[in-house]
């Protein structure tokens, strides 16, 4: 069997840095090529090149020169910044996906992964315990790309024969990069600010109740994903994944432990429209049965794990 190569599409993001990370441990440093339009924040342990995701013939001769056999497709604009310029949000988001789906249709990849997300549930999906099937009728061009990304997935799947792999993720927590302008994106600044100034302003109210999950147990469950046999992955739009939900006055609470005296405030923002648009728990019984997936973290786990990297990082 030929060794595998991967390349990640927009490696420098929230997602890709602890992603690349992840997959060099488990695949040798050399075997993982990043890539990004700007320039890495993170050193690099291994290969890294510039390309624009829309460019793909830049795309194609990575693929030929480094002998990618997958890759893992992460450029995208994300909720709140797509908001801002809606057209660019859907040429980026669109382009770079039908460019990778057409280099796996043409035989030049073996398997290809694309993030959806829990933005393409909408305010008439159910709220609690959203199904992996249910009614997805998103409000946010982020979302709206997602939902016609997952249908260009199954589509390339079903007629091509492409093995295109997708989880939906929810709100996502990480301490090594700064997050990439999503609506569950106050749940890190809250940390940052938590321990420069003992305080913080909630984009969101208190009681908004977000699906969320610790950038660890997304990274080891797309990994996870990607490596399944063919055979167990039984969905291939994107899979439903939960970690843990919350609200901003519960991980005040649980960020004041480590901070007595942190005060936090309230001045919701465009932002919670989006947020309210969205599922509060997610039912994610399918990736369990199909390919085994189960959360390692809680909010607490979560909390402790943020705070132990993040307060010697920013004090010092």
């Amino acid at each position: 069997m030929a060794e595998k190569k991967v390349l990640v599409i927009g490696s420098s993001g929230q997602i890709g840095t602890e992603l690349v990370e992840g997959l060099r441990e488990r695949f040798g440093a050399e075997n993982v090529v990043a890539s990004d339009i700007k320039e890495p924040q993170v050193e690099q342990t291994g290969p890294f090149v510039m390309v624009d995701a829309t460019d793909r013939r830049g795309i194609e001769r990575i693929i030929e020169k480094h002998g990618i056999t997958e890759v893992y497709l992460l450029a995208a604009l994300l909720s709140a910044t797509a908001e801002k310029d809606p057209a660019f949000a859907w040429k980026l988001n669109m382009e770079s996906l039908f460019i990778v789906l057409e280099l796996a249709r043409d035989g030049k990849l073996n398997r290809v992964y694309w993030p959806s997300s829990i933005a393409v549930f909408g305010p008439t999906t159910p709220k609690h315990m959203t199904p992996q099937h249910t009614i997805a009728e998103p409000t946010t061009v982020y979302g709206i790309s997602k939902l016609a990304g997952e249908g260009w997935c199954q589509y390339y799947h079903k007629r091509y024969g492409v093995d295109v792999r997708s989880i939906r993720y929810p709100g996502l927590i990480g301490w090594r990069s700064a997050p990439g302008g999503g609506t569950t994106d106050y749940a890190v600044h809250i940390f940052h600010e938590a321990i420069k100034h003992g305080a913080y302003t909630s984009f969101l109210g208190p009681k908004t109740t977000l699906p969320m999950m610790y950038m660890p147990d997304a990274i080891r469950a797309t990994i996870d994903l990607m490596e399944a046999p063919a055979q167990h992955v039984k969905e291939r739009t994107g899979y439903n994944l939960a970690g843990f939900s919350f609200d901003p006055e519960q991980i005040a609470v649980e960020v004041e432990r480590h901070i007595p005296g942190f005060k936090m405030s309230y001045a919701p923002d465009s932002r919670q429209a989006i947020a309210d648009s969205w599922p509060q728990s997610i039912d994610d019984s399918a990736a369990r049965a199909d390919w085994g997936w189960e959360p390692r973290y809680d909010l607490s786990a979560m909390v402790d794990d943020m705070m132990t990297n993040l307060v010697p990082m920013i004090k010092g």
